[in-house]
């Protein structure tokens, strides 16, 4: 059993508002929010630093970067996951789900070897005790891959598989429907001479044309059997936001438009954008910027994507800049909403009854820093 913490004149940020108040944590729940100071010898002064929820991450590679730092370079995939840990806990984020690509687009790269050490690193740290942030996963299946929907049905028993994301990166699909955008953009990206480049696009797209419908379909049905929240990717016209809302999807990654955006949002699926979109002032690819949508009304969850400290950055500049969104708001982005689409009840927001996942946050100027984190009212850093 846990001491009773109290944490007092702190700057307590809820799902809706901001006020100088008192937490008070017992046996790793919140049990008590209120206003005003607490007198008791044992409170912690925050000093009138903010005190808000642990950071939920739906959708990061992180981890890839500490398995191959460098080009050729394999790390111990046990020291590659503490590593991922540190960085991940110490931007705030307390819940992550580290997600695993099925299905190798790269005709050079090495995910599919990766795929099983990766998941086998973090379900042991998980299981013993080694990480600071609690780490669920989150499967990437490329359904233009022949043997996706096999890998799937393999590592959808891992226990802590609670996201999955179905995409088809394929040449005039989704994200690319320009073929000379895709080729340019795989060409540079895989440095692809002009033969290769013809016969990796006729390969994708009889990829697409035979897997892509039946692994969806496939992949879809078997979560709704495990009770598991499906993310759309890449919906790019009215069309496919309609088909991911059809199929009970309830989050739409990266939506290249406004239109598939709003529609999404319309029918009830939340929208994810990428964090360092918000923090860049724009997509890296070329498509609908995260702000945009934030002006339309429609955007519901930041993800960190490669970069974990932009959460925070990004709340931040949506509270500032964005219309429609105050602290709170901004904060539910990176918490509440991730927490509530993937289906956890039980942490997201300061409120008594949900576990007391936390952060101590200062204000330096226009950066939020990250002072204090606990998970379940343990000190993690």
């Amino acid at each position: 059993m846990q001491a009773e913490q109290i944490f007092t004149n702190a700057r307590v940020v809820t799902g809706t508002e901001v006020f100088l108040g008192t937490v008070a944590v017992r046996d790793g729940l919140i049990h008590d929010v209120g206003t005003g100071g607490s007198q008791l010898p044992q409170a912690q002064d925050l000093e009138g630093d903010y005190l808000m929820p642990g950071l939920i991450e739906l959708h990061t590679d992180n981890l890839e970067k500490y398995m191959n730092p460098r080009p050729g370079v394999d790390w111990p995939s046990e020291s590659a996951v503490l590593a991922h840990d540190a960085q991940i806990v110490s931007a705030g984020i307390t819940t992550v789900f580290d997600a695993l690509a099925i299905g190798e687009v790269n005709p050079k790269g090495n995910r599919l070897r990766q795929l099983p050490i990766m998941l086998q690193a973090i379900t042991q740290a998980e299981q013993q005790g080694h990480t600071r942030a609690e780490h669920r996963l989150h499967l990437r299946c490329e359904l233009s891959h022949e043997k996706t929907l096999d890998i799937f049905n393999e590592l959808v028993e891992s226990p802590l598989v609670q996201l999955v994301s179905v995409m088809d990166h394929s040449p005039g699909q989704r994200q690319f429907v320009k073929f000379e955008k895709y080729r340019e953009y795989y060409q540079g990206k895989y440095h692809l001479n002009d033969a290769e480049m013809d016969a990796f696009i006729e390969q994708q797209v009889e990829n697409s044309r035979r897997y892509s419908d039946s692994y969806r379909r496939s992949i879809v049905h078997e979560c709704r059997e495990r009770q598991l929240s499906v993310a759309s990717h890449d919906d790019a016209t009215p069309e496919h936001a309609q088909e991911s809302a059809d199929y009970g999807m309830s989050i739409a990654e990266f939506p290249t438009t406004v239109e598939a955006a709003a529609l999404s949002h319309r029918l009830g699926l939340k929208v994810l954008m990428g964090a360092p979109n918000i923090v860049r002032g724009g997509s890296h690819s070329g498509n609908v910027a995260a702000s945009e949508l934030a002006g339309h009304g429609v955007l519901d969850i930041l993800s960190s994507d490669y970069y974990p400290s932009s959460l925070l950055q990004a709340a931040r500049i949506l509270a500032d800049q964005a219309q429609g969104y105050d602290l709170p708001k901004a904060v539910a982005a990176i918490s509440l909403a991730p927490a509530r689409a993937a289906g956890l009840d039980d942490r997201g927001e300061i409120r008594s009854g949900l576990r007391a996942d936390l952060l101590r946050v200062s204000a330096h100027g226009k950066q939020f820093v990250v002072d204090h984190v606990w998970r379940g009212g343990r000190r993690v850093f």
